[in-house]
């Protein structure tokens, strides 16, 4: 008999895609289990690949000759069986493969390319020598002095070696090296040499007899009974060596010691768990919700309130009893800029049992939130998207906040929604999802109104608390005749909240000064060379940018077209809006908050906690402060072009833009003060700007749900769209072509079963994107899985085809942003 273990390998493309038998050694048998990630030898050079062992097989040894695993790459399982579960049904839902469905659920970086390692072969001789180059006997040389494996790194600094060089491969062909990949292991996270006085080390006649430098290192740990090596060196002046000779003369002995790292300015001390006083709406909710939780049944509700009427309160109950049953609970929102006041308030509650997962955390703090839930330290796992995948065995509540928002859908690949994962998930462990929204989806909006979903109303704001007074103004009517972007009936209401000391939230959702560059001689646009966007001048550097690929270039008034120096600028920015609010309020003290802004670590959490402690008069930002965000001083919010989003070419843009403004203005008046927004607008008559200064949303979701159904759009189909990337524009149109006559074909012959409408191929939004030109098929459809296999087979059919290697092609089922 032959133990197998069959492996989804690292780097395979979609048609190659599967899993790989591969022999187990004997003296791996003991350890290896489902979930491992392992070094495999792949393909006809034998290259070490990582993979996930999905399955272990006991066979009847066969005449097929099998590779063996190489080595396990850590000390445990990274996935249980659970995760490899997931692995396939991710693979499945988004056309990516098995190893790809494995990794998104650990943490990011682990599976990049480990370092590759040389060491001399068993078989090397001098003798073997005299047939090699003299520098090939330098490198043979210097490795066979070695103890154990070198890096490839390091030979190439000492030898000068290209980057491209093939020198260290050839050695290996040759037999005199073998190599190996070294993988960073989740399981060693961040270790810190920490150093402990011996016996000997408190022994006075050996003291005497140490160097000046080896006794303050001693002193240090006499007063302190321990300390890392760096934190030796810091106070005492030493290089490490010292330490290691303290070592080795049996002075101090030295253990690796892990040390979780501390990336919030969030204290994570456990404070007192004060009661949650709930109104009469709110704790109807809850009763409902908690009889779902302890029923420990598979369920799913939408939670729908007005802006400030208290969601958070309703689930952080729920969190509470979820966490008392000794089950795990995930919570998400949508922007990371809305994580900093959610772990505040969880922090403040639940202390160090809670892990945080969002893109704003470094490789290694990552590793070390995954590691808490998954050693059963952490219950409460927050954050955006990501974490979704956090490894608890047993799941009670997930809450997704904002479920509206278009970010949680990944536009890479996989390209997963965190909510058919929710879905999954809950489904699996017999778990309670928990949806909840001021401006629900119109998908989930009509599954709660059709029965699949529960549906849970909030109405009222919470604390006496009402919502805002809003006043529209029309643009075209209200300003002095200057050059403004601000109104004079907006500038008026900014005055008198500064005069009060009330804060003052303005939101335009464009970064940058102007957002357009035009010469009025030729008529020509500024736009970037590697994509058909206009570029945007940003003050802060003097340059036009392009947002897209990051593309650069000076500022000009000269037309790099026809050279005439007419070049003007248009379109409004946040920097222009600031600098005009310097020069209409120069006392007021403003925060600019957007991606040039908050780039840097923490900076979210810095700087919405400085405006929460009043250091800020007004602050103005992008999309990242119209949501979740809650400051009671905020009387006043102004949009500075509530226009913005509406007419764009999406069947979603008047449901994206009445969430937007919807939610703006649900930041004024969440204090004892009544607040006020004032929308500016070139249209004040458009039914979404009606409805959102309404906070009607059962007037908009009827109307649009009437649309939606006339034109066929979701929910009444879903969508599946295949794109395809090439450098050359005629590759790419003709790759979309090609697959649109196959779809026809195996329309008409095996899948006849399957109703589509088809639209395209066209060229993307925007036709052009780092020097890519890009292509789409939009495929109106039902998500079945017999849908999702004539897909799969007609992305193989295309990839097998020589005509199309350069191009790339990829298919994304309801995707949430337009390609």
């Amino acid at each position: 008999m032959t133990h197998i273990a069959k492996i989804a390998v690292e780097s395979t493309s979609l048609d190659f895609d599967g899993l790989y038998d591969y022999l187990i050694p004997d003296f791996m048998l003991d350890k290896i289990k489902i979930g491992y990630r392992v070094l495999v030898p792949f393909g006809h050079s034998s290259a070490k690949r990582q993979g996930f062992v999905f399955s272990l097989q006991t066979v009847e040894a066969g005449k097929k000759k099998l590779k063996a695993i190489d080595s396990l790459a850590d000390s445990e399982p990274l996935l249980s069986e659970k995760g490899i579960q997931l692995a396939e049904y991710i693979a499945d839902r988004t056309f990516c493969t098995l190893f790809e469905g494995a990794k998104i659920q650990i943490p990011a970086g682990l599976c990049l390319n480990g370092k590759m390692t040389y060491a001399i072969s068993s078989d090397f001789s001098d003798e073997k020598l005299e047939k090699l180059s003299e520098e090939e006997q330098e490198l043979v040389r210097y490795v066979s002095k070695s103890s154990g494996f070198v890096s490839e790194d390091v030979l190439k600094r000492k030898f000068h070696l290209a980057g491209t060089s093939s020198l260290l491969k050839g050695l290996e062909k040759k037999g005199f090296f073998v190599s190996n990949r070294q993988t960073a292991s989740v399981f060693e996270g961040r270790m810190h040499k920490t150093a402990i006085l011996s016996e000997k080390g408190e022994d006075e006649d050996i003291f005497h007899s140490l160097t000046e430098k080896q006794k303050s290192v001693v002193q240090v740990l006499r007063e302190t009974g321990s300390a890392t090596v760096s934190e030796i060196c810091y106070f005492t002046g030493v290089t490490a060596s010292v330490v290691t000779a303290l070592e080795q003369k049996g002075i101090l002995t030295l253990h690796q010691i892990h040390k979780e790292r501390k990336f919030s300015i969030y204290s994570r001390e456990c404070g007192e768990k004060t009661p949650l006083i709930l109104n009469q709406e709110q704790n109807t909710a809850y009763e409902s919700l908690k009889k779902d939780l302890f029923s420990e049944k598979a369920s799913c509700t939408l939670l729908f309130g007005v802006t400030g009427s208290g969601k958070t309160s309703v689930y952080t109950r729920l969190i509470d009893d979820a966490m008392e049953m000794g089950k795990g609970v995930i919570v998400t929102v949508p922007e990371i800029s809305l994580t900093p006041q959610t772990l505040s308030l969880f922090y403040s509650r639940y202390g160090n049992q809670v892990a945080v997962f969002h893109s704003g955390l470094s490789a290694g703090e990552r590793v070390d939130e995954w590691k808490k839930v998954k050693s059963g330290k952490a219950r409460l796992a927050v954050g955006t998207r990501s974490a979704i995948f956090a490894p608890f065995e047993k799941i009670g509540l997930i809450v997704i906040d904002e479920e509206q928002e278009h970010t949680y859908k990944s536009e890479r690949s996989p390209r997963y929604d965190a909510i058919d994962i929710a879905k999954y998930l809950c489904a699996r462990d017999q778990a309670l999802l928990l949806l909840t929204s001021a401006t629900p989806s119109i998908g989930a909006y009509s599954a709660a109104k059709n029965g699949r979903y529960q549906l849970l109303t909030l109405k009222e704001r919470f604390a006496n608390a009402v919502l805002p007074e809003v006043e529209i103004i029309d643009v075209s009517e209200s300003f002095s005749g200057s050059s403004t972007e601000i109104s004079d009936r907006l500038k008026e209401a900014i005055q008198e909240r500064l005069e009060k000391k009330e804060q003052i939230l303005l939101f335009i959702n464009r970064r940058g000064f102007y957002t357009f560059a035009a010469c009025p001689s030729c008529k020509k646009v500024m736009t970037c060379p590697s994509c058909s966007i206009s570029m945007t001048y940003h003050k802060a550097n003097h340059r036009l940018m392009c947002h897209y690929c990051g593309y650069s270039e000076a500022y000009t008034t000269v037309c790099p077209f026809c050279g005439a120096s007419t070049m003007q600028y248009s379109g409004s920015g946040t920097q222009r809006i600031e600098d005009e609010l310097h020069n209409l309020f120069p006392d007021a003290r403003i925060l600019r908050m957007d991606a040039d802004t908050t780039s840097t670590k923490n900076a979210h959490e810095n700087k919405l906690r400085e405006f929460a402690e009043g250091k800020y008069d007004i602050m103005l930002g992008t999309q990242m402060v119209t949501k979740g965000l809650d400051f009671p001083r905020v009387t006043l919010v102004g949009i500075v072009s509530a226009d913005m989003g509406i007419y764009k070419d999406d069947y979603r843009s008047a449901e994206r833009a009445f969430d937007l403004l919807t939610q703006v203005i649900g930041r004024s008046g969440r204090g004892q003060q009544k607040g006020v927004a004032m929308l500016q607008t070139i249209s004040p008559e458009n039914e979404v700007i009606r409805y959102a200064s309404n906070q009607d949303y059962e007037s908009f979701y009827a109307a649009e749900i009437e649309n939606r159904r006339m034109m066929i759009y979701p929910p009444f189909c879903d969508i599946c769209l295949i794109g395809f990337i090439a450098e050359n524009e005629a590759a790419a149109r003709a790759g979309a072509v090609f697959f649109l006559e196959q779809l026809r074909k195996f329309c008409k012959e095996e899948f006849s079963d399957q109703k589509l409408i088809v639209i395209g191929p066209n060229p993307s939004l925007i036709r052009k994107m780092g020097n890519k030109y890009r292509y789409r098929l939009m495929i109106k459809c039902k998500n079945s899985k017999r849908f999702r296999s004539l897909i799969r087979e007609l992305l193989l059919c295309f990839m097998k085809e020589k005509n199309y290697k350069k191009v790339s092609i990829f298919a994304d089922i309801n995707p949430e942003t337009n390609f």
